[in-house]
């Protein structure tokens, strides 16, 4: 039953590690963008709006907000 519990306890580990790879694998081919101020303006502001699209959609989808039409 020990072997068992500290099997689980490897998992929150594992997510927290796995989470981290995922979002340094997307992060990094973006990094470069980050040298030149014109460039880092655009890709903060792409990254601002895609966030800012996403919670739009996800509030009209799951009913949080009312959406004027």
């Amino acid at each position: 039953m020990e072997e068992f519990f500290t099997n689980i306890s490897r998992y929150p580990r594992y997510l927290i590690s796995f989470s981290l790879g995922i979002l340094l694998t997307f992060l990094s081919p973006l990094l470069p963008l980050f040298k030149r101020p014109t460039t880092a303006i655009a890709a903060v502001s792409l990254l601002v709006a895609a966030f800012l699209c996403l919670s739009f959609i996800l509030r009209a989808m799951l009913g949080l907000e009312a959406v004027p039409l």
